[in-house]
């Protein structure tokens, strides 16, 4: 019997150390999904499909690796705020076009879209370190402009892009005026223990209580729950309540961190939503409740307005 016993043992013990070597030696191929199964990498529309007006733009991280983003206009000369757009884990940013387009008129925006490093036309293979410079590489592309309103800009980013958005968004006070989290995890590890669930115990993360033996392994953390306690400008957060990628507890547990030291924080919740369709599901009072956000924390100047009153008096 106690032969049994250690044999059931040993094998449970087998299986917990094959997983952990697994999720270790393939992390970054489990983090990280650039194509979609059965599509190819390359885009399958591009902005013009859509009747965007939009600029292919190429730019370079600070390591070097060659990036791709379509920059998209409500029209040439707007002037509206500008969303530095961070999508989500699988696929690439032509899959996020329909809802792009409808978010440029429900809010009077620009958009650019990044493709991160090893995602669609760009260059390299994705990593944490590397996609924190690609978006620093965005934001910088984004503040040396001259047309558009540089002190507009608002981080957007869901999912993965919620954990890329926070990031960039602590690392700069100065130049992002607001950042927007949709359907964002706390942290890779805690998503892998939603993922799989038997090895809890020994990944650690921000809500387990083991040993956390892994987590010095972790080359992409993406531990937001350390992120959103620093950031200084103010943050929506939109959860999804249906969410079947992320546990919504994810979403309140990070405003709860943000709200702690932040006042400018606000947390919507959408009982419907999903993870990919919260946009969808939302309807209407989604895109009022980021309207809103953008009119408070992304006005227009008041030496716009002026100029625009000066325009409308002498147009009379």
């Amino acid at each position: 019997m106690v032969s049994y016993v250690n044999i059931l043992l040993y094998g449970m013990g087998g299986l917990v150390v094959a997983g952990m070597a697994l999720l270790v030696a393939f992390q970054e191929k489990l983090v990280y999904v650039p194509v979609l199964p059965g599509l190819a990498k390359s885009y399958a529309i591009n902005p013009s499909r859509l009747r965007l007006t939009y600029e292919d733009i190429w730019l370079h991280s600070s390591d070097g690796v060659r990036l791709h983003a379509w920059f998209i206009k409500l029209f040439p000369d707007c002037r509206g705020p500008t969303i530095l757009f961070f999508q989500e884990n699988a696929g690439n940013i032509a899959h996020r076009l329909e809802m792009v387009r409808i978010m440029l008129q429900q809010l009077q925006c620009n958009v650019f879209m990044l493709s991160y490093r090893g995602y669609g036309a760009s260059d390299g293979y994705p990593s944490q370190h590397g996609i924190t410079k690609d978006a620093q590489a965005a934001l910088d592309h984004l503040s040396q402009r001259s047309d558009i309103d540089t002190s507009r800009i608002v981080v957007f980013g869901r999912s993965l892009g919620g954990a890329v958005g926070s990031l960039l968004t602590k690392n700069n006070p100065d130049k992002v005026a607001g950042l927007i989290l949709e359907n964002t995890f706390t942290s890779i590890l805690d998503m892998a223990g939603v993922l799989l669930p038997f090895l809890k115990w020994f990944i650690g993360g921000s809500s387990s209580k083991g040993p956390k033996v892994l987590n010095f392994l972790v080359r992409s953390p993406w531990s937001t729950i350390d992120v959103v306690g620093q950031i200084k400008q103010p943050i929506l957060f939109l959860s999804g309540l249906q969410d079947e990628m992320v546990p919504p507890s994810h979403m309140q547990v990070l405003y709860a961190k943000a709200a702690a030291r932040n006042n400018q924080c606000l947390f919507v919740e959408f009982p419907t939503g999903m993870h990919m369709d919260t946009w969808l599901a939302g309807g209407d009072h989604y895109w009022r409740t980021i309207q809103q956000f953008l009119e408070q924390h992304a006005p227009k100047q008041k030496e716009d307005r002026s100029s625009q009153n000066a325009n409308d008096i002498g147009a009379r």
